[in-house]
């Protein structure tokens, strides 16, 4: 059965012409494909049973839910939330209901780039999976928990692929100068061990963009038979950073890059930072996370991490890209170097859950209560019992300054005074 006879196209886009049908042509996912796993198991079962394909670029998304298509031998209908609305899930909906009609044949509606349909849109296919009409398979580069309604993920199984291994990548592109029929292998074509590196790193993971660059490369070679390092620079020009500021990538680089610099891995922490700078981060983002980092992190351990980075942030204000990118990579060397302490969002938070979550809400009591008005103490007896620190050696007097219930409860590390 040929579901997609208009890949078999040989003027199709490489990549698509080179899409595989089966398991045994597919590469990567091995966590999700191999024999006796999840994916694998879900479609070869006959389960009717929708599902989210959640992973970076030319990770196989499409591949696979044509794959479970062509498997569960259902009719396949694939529409971009970039461009599709309600009326044509309506017309894939009214289509599918035929088919079965006439065929007695399940369809699959593929829904690429899934997070960007608004709740109404998504709204609108929750009754056809319910009864059955569709399959969904939706297919997102985004965290499915972020972009993608309760009611849709409930009802839906998530499968998170993985950026390809750069031999998997590599493989890929061997077997497009290999294939005579859909791919490149009658050309002659050769790609230096140099150039095909530099493809491979390019491509980052990404099936898709690798071919590309391999069709782009075989177009413009023209008559050489020999792709060398120098060919392939020039068409990919500037190496691409994988980094999405407005989607879950932003939220990952930023827990990588605050993680680093509260691991004291200094190294790893400018990396980061390169990465957000090169994604176009905001940098008074990245200033916010110096700063909860030395206040979280660092702490009292060094005060002066908190000031520095209050000082940097006031620096790259005036001083913009690119030469801001000085004064963040000293307050990142420093607050990664730099001594850690956490007592501070250990005290606070250990705080308020006694008083958010376990009523632990008492009064003040009254030797600690303001006395800074008429009939405060004459009247109330508020503040009578109260010791004035300053009126004791060393300003230190023992006295209760927690509520009775609470007495003796510790939030903050004991910590020597200097010289004891």
């Amino acid at each position: 059965m040929d579901l997609f006879p208009e890949y078999e196209n040989p003027v199709a886009p490489l990549a698509d012409r080179l899409r595989p049908d089966s398991w045994e042509g597919f590469a990567g996912q091995e966590h999700l494909i191999g024999e006796g796993l999840p994916l694998r198991d879900l479609v070869e079962s006959g389960s009717k049973l929708s599902f989210i394909l959640w992973g970076p670029p030319g990770t196989g998304k499409t591949t696979l839910a044509r794959i479970a298509a062509q498997l569960t031998e259902s009719e396949f209908h694939e529409i971009s939330a970039v461009s599709a609305g309600v009326a044509d899930i309506r017309k894939v909906i009214e289509g599918a209901r035929q088919t079965w009609k006439s065929k007695q044949k399940g369809t699959v509606l593929f829904i690429d780039e899934i997070h960007r349909f608004n709740k109404a849109q998504q709204d609108a296919v929750l009754p056809h999976i319910e009864n059955g009409t569709v399959r969904l398979i939706g297919s997102t580069t985004e965290n499915p928990s972020f972009e993608v309604i309760p009611a849709l993920r409930s009802r839906c199984q998530t499968f998170r692929l993985k950026s390809l291994e750069r031999e998997q990548v590599r493989d890929i592109l061997n077997r497009a100068l290999a294939d005579k029929e859909k791919g490149l292998g009658g050309s002659g074509l050769e790609v230096s061990p140099e150039a095909m590196d530099m493809v491979v790193s390019h491509a980052n993971g990404d099936a898709r963009r690798a071919l590309n660059v391999l069709e782009a490369v075989h177009d413009v070679a023209r008559d050489s038979k020999l792709v060398d390092l120098k060919i392939v620079e020039g068409i990919i020009q500037h190496a691409a950073t994988l980094y999405d500021k407005k989607g879950s990538e932003h939220y990952d680089h930023a827990s990588a890059f605050q993680k680093s610099l509260r691991g004291s891995d200094a190294d790893a922490a400018i990396y980061w930072l390169a990465k957000l700078i090169a994604g176009g981060e905001d940098p008074k983002f990245i200033v916010r996370r110096l700063l909860v980092t030395a206040a979280e992190d660092v702490g009292n351990a060094d005060p002066q991490a908190f000031i520095l980075v209050q000082a940097v942030a006031n620096a790259v204000e005036k001083l913009g890209f690119p030469e801001a990118r000085i004064p963040l990579a000293q307050a990142v060397i420093y607050v990664a170097q730099a001594p850690k302490d956490n007592s501070a969002i250990v005290a606070i938070d250990q705080a308020l859950d006694d008083i958010q979550n376990k009523g632990l809400s008492y009064p003040v009591p009254d030797h600690l209560k303001d006395t800074h008005y008429m009939d405060a103490k004459s009247k109330y007896g508020f503040g009578v019992d109260y010791k004035y620190p300053h009126n004791f050696p060393d300003s230190i007097v023992e006295q209760e300054y927690l509520p009775k219930p609470l007495k003796d409860r510790k939030y903050v590390p004991t910590r020597r005074r200097a010289g004891e």
